[in-house]
């Protein structure tokens, strides 16, 4: 028999679906894989960098700017802990997608099939499913 004596929690264990757990890490690995390639290339210059940033009138040195924080972005929501530097990871993200989004639309740049808008749109949404997906563990 157990007695509980003086001011004791007791804590539940609150479990989560295999299902959810799943499909986070799923769509947070593949948004951390194409936001750290998407960082790199453009640190490095590499590919059509250079041509899709000078295309809708940027200076090249935002390439190093936005490299940057894309992997800092991608570090902030892979490590553990820190849950506040996560939500503004997340934002940052949306944020930049969006952006990306809209100065390719506003700079009549769509690429073949609407690729320069259709994919950073994508990358926002998996940022958006990522964050509403993570555990209680990464939430403020």
């Amino acid at each position: 028999m157990s007695t509980i004596t003086g001011n004791e929690k007791v804590t539940k264990v609150v479990s989560r679906p295999i299902g959810k757990t799943a499909a986070y890490w799923t769509v947070t690995i593949i948004l951390a894989f194409s936001i750290t390639l998407s960082g790199i290339g453009q640190l490095m210059r590499y590919g059509g960098n250079v041509d899709l940033v000078t295309a809708i009138g940027f200076p090249l040195y935002i390439t190093n700017i936005l490299g940057t924080w894309k992997l800092l972005g991608v570090l902030a929501i892979l490590i553990p802990g820190v849950p506040r530097l996560k939500e503004w990871a997340y934002s940052g993200i949306f944020f930049l997608m969006t952006g990306a989004a809209l100065s390719h639309v506003f700079a009549h740049d769509y690429g073949d099939g609407g690729f320069h808008v259709i994919l950073p749109l994508f990358y926002a949404a998996l940022g958006i499913a990522s964050w509403a997906l993570r555990p209680q563990s990464r939430r403020l």
